[in-house]
This record gives structure tokens, sequence and C-alpha cells, in this order.
């Protein structure tokens, strides 16, 4: 599958930083060569843990200089558009399963905007068919696909969910296509040659010796495979 030469957005997650020193975790990898800052909240419902609030949210973006990628894996989102957005979001991203209808995802996408969200994104995890964002793909900024199961760092990557991001590619979509969930030195050039251009990384980077040349190195076959693939 060929695919347009894409910008490679690096969006380490700081669910695997050192939470008693997030400031300072927060310029480190902006440093080291981030280029957005994935923020995972947590709910306890929609998915077993809790994380971030809209107050630690306020507090990051204090610190940081990078664009907020706040992901909600939440049941009310739509409670959230403000709390999230006057918080930093710069991208608000929520999910498709507790919602269940483009009416409702619609609803949402509406808020976030209406709150002065930069990008807003829907994401679905890896047991849902991508096909149910069709409907609302021209609506939004990003696509998150999952490609591990939501509620923990240091999951291993589902491989199927790669095709999730083929189909977006191949039905016309040009907005981002983000993945989350196992990405590393061994499956960032696969999420990059199937279309994905937004790569979230956790303990890849945050439990890396040399996190500056992790980046630059995950930066790098992410191009190399984007290539490979126009190339054909």
């Amino acid at each position: 599958m060929k695919t347009m030469t894409r910008q490679i957005t690096i969006s380490p997650s700081l669910l695997s930083c050192d939470f008693t020193r997030i400031g300072e975790e927060t310029r480190r990898v902006e440093a080291a060569g981030a280029d957005w800052l994935h923020v995972d909240v947590m709910d306890g419902h929609f998915v077993p843990n809790l994380t971030i609030g809209p107050p630690l949210v306020k507090a990051i973006h204090g610190a940081a200089t990078a664009p907020l990628d706040v992901h909600l894996m939440i049941t009310n989102p739509l409670e959230f558009a403000g709390p999230y957005a006057k918080a930093g979001a710069h991208v608000l991203t929520f999910h498709w399963e507790p919602l269940g209808s483009a009416v409702a995802a619609r609803e949402v996408i509406r808020a976030f905007r209406e709150e002065g969200v930069a990008k807003v994104g829907i994401s679905v995890n890896p047991d849902t068919d991508v096909q149910v964002v069709e409907d609302v793909l021209d609506e939004v900024d990003l696509v998150l696909v999952m490609s591990v199961f939501p509620g923990s760092g240091g999951q291993s990557f589902i491989a199927d969910t790669l095709e999730k991001t083929r189909w977006l590619r191949a039905s016309g979509y040009q907005g981002h296509v983000e993945m989350d969930g196992g990405v590393n030195g061994d499956t960032i050039a696969d999420c990059a040659a199937a279309g994905a251009d937004v790569l979230v990384a956790g303990s890849a980077i945050f439990g890396a010796e040399d996190m500056q040349a992790t980046i630059t190195s995950f930066r790098a076959l992410a191009r190399e495979a984007q290539e490979q693939e126009n190339r054909g």
C-alpha cells in the first residue's frame, strides 16, 4: 500500500514517567526530541485503572512546551470537554466504545470544537471494527488505533491492529493516524509502513538508557519504513 509522505510525530506517553518528578520528566522528554506529550486519562470505569484528572493536566501544561496529546479513556467524554480543554489539551481524543453511535460521537466532537480544542480525535480498541467510525472520519483530525487493550502500560503489540490503519489510509483518510500500545523499536516501522504518522511509546522511551537516541532512532525507523512503502 503506497501512502503519501507524512511528518512523523513521536508522542511519548507520560504514563511511563516518574510521577514524583513529572515536571522534570516532561522537560527531559521534550529535550530528548518529543513532538507531542501523550497524556493517558483513565476513569476506573471504561478501563480498570485511574490516572490523570484536569488539575494534573493543567500542571503538566504549565511545565510543557510541546502540545499535550490527551487521550480520554473514560465513559463520559462529553462532560469533560470543558475541563480538559481548559487544562491545556491540544489534541483531545475520546473512545467510540462507550458511545456506540455516530450521533453520540458527533455530539462529543461538536463539544470539543466549541471548547476550542485544536485537534479532535476518536479512538477504537483492538476488538472494535475501525469501520464503525467511517461516518465521522470527515469530522475528526485524528484516529487513534489502540494496538493494546487500554488500561495499563507495558503490554505487547497486537499486530492485527495494523489492518485498521491500512484500512483508514486505503479509504482515503488524510488526518492523523495514531498508534498506541506496545510501540517500540521492533514494531514502530510496521506502524509507519501501515500509514500511522503519530506514534505513542511509553516504557520504550522512558525506560531507555539514552532517551534522545531512542527517539531519534524511532523517528528514523518510521521515516525509512514510510519511504520504503512509498517506493513500493
